[in-house]
């Protein structure tokens, strides 16, 4: 692990040529002084590398000729941090309109193009003659390394980045893309690069809130700079169904997106190896589509309607759910899915057998005498994943979908998404882990934008997140003990619009860029951060 402390004058790397992210209202520009803002000599960067110049030919005269000398380079500045930089002199590396962008694989095509057209080169696919300037990428598959791990090196006027797949290789042209921001050097040497978690994920209420199509394709350019891999569409709650269905046209309201909409945006996800994980809750949050099912509506032994719950005694209700879960099996293609499973409300009163007599006499028949409400639950999800099953999803489920002491057990492939310890019946994250389960975290302490700051939330903020959270703090602020670190896959950072009017989309856009930024670095990255907050958010500030 190689030269990663720099002084703050060093910050010197920055988001490349393209859309524009993380503007930030305190993001600085490069100090005087600073490497960032020193004039560079014939390519060099003023924190560079050296190289000597090319042996005379044997024509040429035999005077010594004046050889040029550079520093030590030192790591670059990206966010997130790269793993390890190798230093090396030489006078780094800078695009320019006449150099070239080759593969050695089709399979990296979409790659090539992204990363020629954001720093003006041209794509000149797969070559093997090599040329000035050369940015190469190259695919070396079946290694057996991380996949999404990249090796870049910088030498001799040219780049080379190469990975076992296509993402790791993609994760290395937004590396690059950052060091050569607004007219900077790419430092001589090599860098070897991976992330710490295997799924860093934004997740986005467009039910309680319309999104435009555009705004969220804005996100997703963001997230694949900051190299997020996932972005959740939370798009079916009580206030509103937001996608298109062709199996039930009647719950959906009347502002929604279009599947050619969803289409295109799962298209630039894939582009950015995003995958795009739909959750359509229940047995819960289901008002919108009860609204149109009316007779779906769970009820209370006096005939109160209970909000947002179906009543899963009803096959009905089942085959309602089924539907819409293979109708977008078909439009999300990628791996995971999440089935909510969180806050049905027939839980929630003193007793539940007492209160909805129905689910009661359901469970028993299904489950045996002994059976009760949780037991119907758990056996609605564990059917509903047998539904996703089928079309090879990896499904997670809110934590307070799993129920302590029932007859049937959730299923064993159901990965918790843990984002609270406030639910009735509360388990703390080491009673999942301790089972062998697998957890993805959601701490509502840490990674919650709820709009409106209604319930006790507050806004959460960059430095907080940079300085306090790790993956491993789960619940609350205490982190679980590291022997189950490995069991934590990863984290998402949440907007939840529950007073949706309270910011508009670009407020919402400039509030979440920094704790964005923050938990991307947690993520990628599980040392200590070598930067302060305050050289962190100048950074993000510069990589815009």
């Amino acid at each position: 692990m190689a030269l990663r402390a720099v002084t703050a004058g060093a910050l010197v790397v920055a988001l490349g040529v393209g859309v524009g992210v993380w503007a930030s209202a305190d993001g600085e520009s490069a100090p005087a002084g600073s490497a960032a803002a020193q004039p560079t000599e014939q390519g060099a960067s003023a924190g560079g590398d050296a190289a000597t110049p090319p042996k005379p030919s044997a024509a040429s005269t035999p005077s010594p000729s004046p050889t040029r000398t550079y520093p030590l380079s030192t790591a670059p500045r990206t966010i997130p941090a790269v793993s390890s930089h190798t230093a090396a002199r030489g006078p780094g590396w800078r695009p320019a309109a006449g150099h070239r962008v080759v593969v050695n694989d089709p399979g990296l095509a979409d790659e090539g193009r992204l990363i020629a057209g954001e720093l003006g080169m041209a794509y000149a696919g797969q070559k093997g003659d090599a040329k000035a300037g050369d940015l190469r990428l190259a695919v070396n598959r079946g290694s057996g390394a991380n996949p999404e791990s990249y090796t870049m090196t910088v030498r001799g006027g040219g780049v080379t980045i190469s990975g076992p797949s296509d993402t790791g290789v993609f994760y290395g042209t937004r590396t690059l893309k950052q060091e050569v921001h607004q007219g900077r050097t790419a430092p001589e040497g090599v860098v070897k690069d991976a992330p710490a978690k295997p799924q860093r994920g934004f997740s986005l209420d467009i039910a309680r809130k319309y999104f435009s199509p555009g705004w969220i394709e804005d996100r997703v350019r963001e997230l694949g700079d900051l190299k997020y891999n996932e972005i959740g569409l939370h798009f079916s709650d009580d206030q509103a169904f937001r996608i298109e269905s062709d199996t039930h046209p009647e719950i959906v309201s009347a502002q929604h997106l279009t599947k050619a909409q969803v289409k295109r945006i799962v298209d630039l996800a894939a582009s950015r190896h995003i995958t795009v994980v739909p959750e359509i809750d229940s047995p819960g949050h289901l008002g919108a589509v009860l609204a149109a099912h009316p007779e779906l509506q769970l009820r209370n032994v006096n005939g109160v309607a209970t909000r947002g719950a179906i009543d899963i005694s009803k096959t009905a209700s089942a085959q309602l759910l089924d539907d819409l879960l293979n109708e977008y099996a078909g439009l999300f293609p990628g791996a995971q899915w999440h089935l909510g499973g969180d806050e049905y409300q027939a839980l929630t009163v003193s007793s539940p057998a007492a209160s909805y007599p129905q689910l009661a006499t359901a469970a028993q028949q299904r489950y045996g005498s002994g059976a009760g409400v949780a037991d119907l639950a758990t056996g609605w999800l564990n059917d509903r994943a047998d539904t996703v099953r089928a079309h090879d999803r990896t499904m997670r489920v809110w934590n307070d979908g799993f129920f302590r002491g029932t007859t049937v057990k959730p299923a064993s492939d159901l990965v918790v998404a843990y984002w609270t310890g406030k639910e009735i019946g509360a388990r703390a994250p080491t009673e999942y882990l301790s089972t062998g389960r697998k957890l993805l975290n959601y701490n509502d302490e840490y990674l919650y934008y709820v709009l409106g700051e209604p319930n006790a939330f507050v806004y959460p903020t960059g430095q907080r997140i940079y300085e306090q959270w790790t993956p491993r703090v789960v619940r609350g602020t205490t982190p679980v003990p590291a022997r189950y670190d490995a069991q934590i896959l990863g984290g998402t950072f949440s907007v939840w619009s529950d007073l949706a009017d309270s910011q508009t989309q670009d407020q919402v856009a400039a509030g979440i860029r920094m704790p964005l930024t923050a938990t991307a670095q947690k993520l990628w990255d599980a040392r200590t951060p070598s930067l302060s907050w305050a050289q962190f958010r100048t950074l993000a500030g510069q990589l815009r």
